[in-house]
């Protein structure tokens, strides 16, 4: 007789690894190798992207361009400094500087007014702090709009690294380096939340473990690259694994 086989975990349920991966599935409950979450922000912890779009579209059409969707797409998780070289391109007639602070104003209104929460993402931020597992905000928006949105998060990030904090924006491995290098973490014992193409390759050139979750662009495969639809389920366990190799599909 064969033995009894136990029932899946729905963490088993909801995930798999990806063939050809070294790592076996692993029972939940194993965090102790999760040693920091670095956080994307915009369209990862909080759905600021329709904000940056509509800028994008009013300021374009007060200086005559035009501006389509598919050029919103190409910028999503860029770094501001190249954004507004793109408006430029597309009429702006300002400079790069003063573009990215009309954005911001744009912007940090629209927060202050609505603060938009990606789905399970302050949920599994209280899990972390509760766990005790340090966070830090890892964004190519400017510290004047990354304070607006960490002053949301009752205290549950170490440090943040924005925009206006690095020589080098995403896709640059530099932001992740450096909020790793800041909590005294070696980076790829963190796992990087992301959403966005650009954001994913600033994290994985930097050697972190990382999640992308889909948001505003799709999220294609690559490899190491762990992926969900959504942080709604999303647990500590679930990014232990990742930490220790398991490269996941969550549904």
């Amino acid at each position: 007789m064969e033995p009894d086989t136990p029932s899946p975990s729905s963490e088993a349920i909801l995930s798999t690894v990806i063939p050809g991966e070294p790592a076996a599935l692993r029972p939940a409950g194993q965090a102790s190798g999760l040693k920091a979450v670095l956080w994307d922000m915009d369209g990862t912890l909080v759905d600021t992207e329709p904000y940056w779009i509509a800028a994008e579209h009013e300021i374009v059409a007060a200086h005559g361009g035009t501006w389509s969707h598919e050029q919103s797409t190409e910028m999503v998780g860029s770094d501001l400094m190249d954004a507004a070289a793109v408006l430029q391109a597309a009429g702006v007639t300002m400079e790069r500087e003063a573009i990215v602070d009309w954005m911001l104003d744009r912007v940090v209104a629209d927060v202050a007014r609505h603060m938009p929460w990606r789905p399970g993402a302050r949920e599994l931020l209280a899990d972390l702090v509760a766990a005790g597992v340090p966070c830090a905000l890892v964004t190519m928006s400017y510290r004047r709009l990354a304070e607006v949105v960490v002053a949301e998060t009752d205290g549950a990030f170490t440090l943040m690294v924005a925009g206006d904090d690095v020589d080098n924006g995403k896709p640059h491995p530099e932001p992740y380096l450096t909020a790793a290098a800041r909590l005294g973490v070696p980076v790829e014992d963190c796992v990087a939340i992301e959403d966005s193409p650009t954001g994913i390759a600033s994290a994985l050139a930097a050697g972190a473990r990382t999640l992308a979750v889909e948001a505003f662009v799709p999220v294609t495969p690559r490899p190491g690259l762990s992926r969900a639809t959504t942080l709604d389920g999303v647990t500590v366990e679930t990014l232990a694994r990742i930490a220790a190799g398991d490269v996941l599909e969550l549904s």
